[in-house]
């Protein structure tokens, strides 16, 4: 076993390398990041000047427009100098951020595992991983809950959140909710048993630790052979999950591999000659061997009682379970059916053990080993007593198989880049897919909402669909920080299909109006300082921008606004922000080539975007809060709406039928604008999306019924069951 530990060392462990899960996803180039800051510092020069340009000829037109007296000219002219404005402070905001992430990459030093592994010599701070999850496919899940179990962690609960309506009435929904409910109950058998051999070794040596003198050099080789143990379980437990996709690949890769290379690693370290350890370090080593595998997997379903919220929404399934922690319940039946109350530790019969930190997790995330332990260990640096959140932006799971999904995933990618950077700028949001909640923090937050005559506890809040965005002001106003560590250590899942982002980007839209009034007044609240100033610069764009952006160009695209200005400035000042643009997606594994696709996407985005901003203006003067449109992830293509599929198709129409109007009245600069928006328009129909799925949904109906891709879905949950049943041979995990 000792010599496969040593045949193994030529890879790095996961601490060896802080540039990890930096370049590994495609064949990225290696980032030069002194020279891209100063790089970026250039470009934003040259951005200022031709915004200064530009801000000088718009306004000198708007001057002599004013002295002519003409209203509906002057209007004509403020309205394009604000639109300008607008996409000129979203470029400024883009590199700005570059800097600020390049910056925190260039300074990161992540601590060492010999630091980060001292929490195993005390008692560590208890951790809940919460995994929400809504008629997911169950290998989604399981993939998720398997990340969050092997979390190198010493004291982890995981919890599904089962949202599942609990009394389905068809049978597909049935044999899924069955299906779900057992699986943490079998992942808990397969945990336990490889945990076993590791904890019996943890007590055996504290029973020898008791009766006689440690003998250090044989305790070392032990301990050697046990770590070999732990890697060969991991490789046994990874030849039994099949690769059917790129998140099965992921989990393979960044996750057992990762793991088994890093306990490899160890095991080489330990065997070598003469390196004895100390016998606190020998101690703690049983005690992280004895916590690998250990862990708590359990489910919980709010909507089996009464009295916890039913709001269909993430956040309600979230906070009907955070009200719950640290206390024991009983179940009281009553006529109108199951309530939880609050009893004493000895008559309750549902205990919720109290945790001091959370991880939210949604269902189709993955986290790579070590994500607990590194943000864990820098909520508790001195300093970071009033960071609230910690997490990693999740990146996009690599190697999609569709244009759609591969281009949608270099958005989120560079997005994960403009997050980095906000931290530079003390102006980090909450992104929900993966964070570690500090539980002190939430108290803080805590408002309660009648429904159905009983008063629900929330924490995270529900009033928007970007809930962790309100979240994140909140937080901010009672004095809290929230923080992204510059490492990528989480993944999400794409929508694979324009019908599910469709949900999910116009979700994204909804809501950043509405928050903007609380931000606002958490601005105005405080005494004006320059760093305030620069958070709010920041954080005013992040709320806006998606409205502020797309309302522009629709402008734009019915109006040539020919003479609000002259010159070449214009153009100039978008040239930095897309050469950037570029540049970062070549840094991601992406080709610079994709900008063309990028753009594409974020004009077959303008009626998703659009829709959302409307679902935001009239949920602020009706005062009601939106249904939340959870992103559909069945087997199948979730069909587009034939409302949308209308706007996709007449926008690049009229984009074309401007083009000609403008070339007959000589608009020479408009023209322009509408044939090449128009062109790149088609072009994400027919690369992106497809003009024959287009074209069905506008005319045919779905594509595929909600039924059948419900069935399809069950079907794949019974096939991928079969495994899951499935343990590692001990012959293969354990050494003679």
């Amino acid at each position: 076993m000792l010599n496969k530990a040593i045949e193994n060392t030529n890879f790095i462990g996961w601490n060896g390398n802080p540039e990890l899960g930096e370049r590994s996803k495609h064949h990225c180039p290696v980032v030069n990041y002194s020279w891209e800051i100063r790089l970026t510092y250039l470009f934003l020069a040259f951005t200022t000047v031709a915004w200064l340009a530009v801000s000088w000829q718009t306004g000198e037109i708007l001057w002599n427009r004013i002295q002519s007296g003409k209203i509906w000219s002057i209007f004509e002219q403020v309205l394009f100098i604000a639109i300008i404005q607008g996409l000129v402070y979203g470029n400024f905001v883009y590199q700005l951020t570059r800097i600020g992430y390049l910056r925190r990459r260039l300074s990161n030093k992540p601590a060492a595992a010999e630091e980060m592994e001292t929490i195993y010599d005390g008692e560590a701070p208890t951790l809940a991983i919460l995994v929400p999850s809504y008629k997911e496919e169950l290998s989604v899940v399981k993939r998720t809950l398997i990340t969050a179990a092997l979390q190198d962690y010493p004291s982890k609960r995981v919890v599904l959140l089962v949202d599942d309506p609990p009394k389905p009435s068809n049978p597909w929904d049935k044999q899924s909710l069955k299906e779900v409910r057992a699986l943490p109950v079998q992942l808990q058998a397969v945990f336990n048993k490889a945990a076993s051999p590791f904890i019996w070794a943890q007590a055996d040596f504290i029973s020898r630790l008791e009766k006689t003198n440690i003998d250090i050099a044989v305790e070392t080789k032990k301990l050697a052979n046990l770590y070999a143990d732990a890697a060969s379980w991991i490789e046994s437990f990874a030849k039994i999950m099949p690769v059917e996709d790129s998140g099965d690949q992921l989990l393979l890769d960044r996750v057992f591999k990762r793991a088994a290379h890093a306990h490899f690693e160890r095991a080489h370290w330990l065997a070598l000659p003469d390196n004895l350890q100390t016998l606190d370090r020998i101690k703690r080593e049983y005690k992280r061997l004895a916590a690998l595998f250990a862990v708590e997997i359990t489910s919980f379903e709010r909507k089996q009682y009464v009295n916890l919220s039913h709001e269909s929404n993430k956040a309600m399934n979230l906070n009907s379970y955070i009200r719950l922690l640290g206390k024991s319940w009983r179940v009281v039946r009553k006529e109108d059916g199951d309530h939880l109350e609050e009893a004493s530790a000895s008559k309750g019969t549902l205990c919720i053990p109290a945790a001091d930190f959370l991880i939210t997790l949604d269902a189709d995330s993955l986290l790579v080993p070590e994500y607990a332990l590194v943000l864990v260990h820098e909520m508790l640096k001195n300093g970071n007593e009033r960071v609230a959140v910690a997490q990693t932006p999740y990146n996009t799971i690599p190697n999609p198989q569709g244009n759609l999904e591969r281009i949608a995933g270099a958005t989120t990618d560079i997005q994960y880049l403009i997050h980095q950077g906000f931290t530079y700028y003390n102006a980090t949001y909450w992104v929900g897919a993966n964070a570690l909640i500090r539980t002190t923090a939430l108290p803080d937050i805590m408002t309660t909402t009648p429904e159905r005559g009983f008063d629900m506890p929330v924490f995270v809040q529900d009033r928007t669909v970007i809930e962790d965005t309100e979240s994140s002001i909140d937080l901010i106003v009672k004095g809290w920080k929230l923080f992204n560590y510059p490492e990528r250590l989480a993944y999400s899942a794409t929508p694979p299909d324009f019908g599910s982002l469709l949900i999910q980007r116009r979700r994204w839209a909804n809501g950043g109006l509405i928050i903007l009034p609380k931000l606002m007044g958490y601005l105005a609240g405080r005494s004006w300082r320059l760093a305030k100033m620069k958070e709010g610069f920041f954080r005013i764009h992040y709320l806006s921008s998606i409205a502020m952006v797309n309302v522009g160009l629709l402008i734009v695209f019915v109006h040539s606004f020919e003479n609000s200005i002259s010159g070449a400035w214009l153009p100039l000042t978008a040239l930095p922000y897309f050469v950037l643009y570029a540049r970062d997606l070549r840094y991601n594994g992406y080709s610079m080539r994709d900008l063309i696709a990028v753009y594409a996407l974020n004009l077959l985005l303008i009626p998703v975007n659009m829709g959302g901003v409307l679902k935001s203006i009239h949920q602020g003067i009706a005062g009601h809060k939106i249904p939340f449109g959870r992103t559909p992830k069945i087997s199948g293509r979730t069909s587009i709406p034939a409302l949308y599929c209308a706007a996709e198709i007449a926008i690049p129409l009229f984009c074309m039928a401007a083009f000609a109007v403008d070339l007959w009245h000589g608009r020479w600069s408009h023209a322009a604008f509408t044939f090449i928006n128009g062109a790149l328009f088609m072009y994400g129909l027919f690369y992106l999306i497809g003009m024959k799925e287009m074209l069905h949904d506008l005319f045919g109906g779905k594509f595929r019924s909600k039924k059948l891709s419900q069935i399809s879905s069950v079907s794949g949950q019974e096939s991928s069951l079969s495994y899951i049943n499935e343990e590692p041979d001990p012959k293969n995990i354990r050494v003679a």
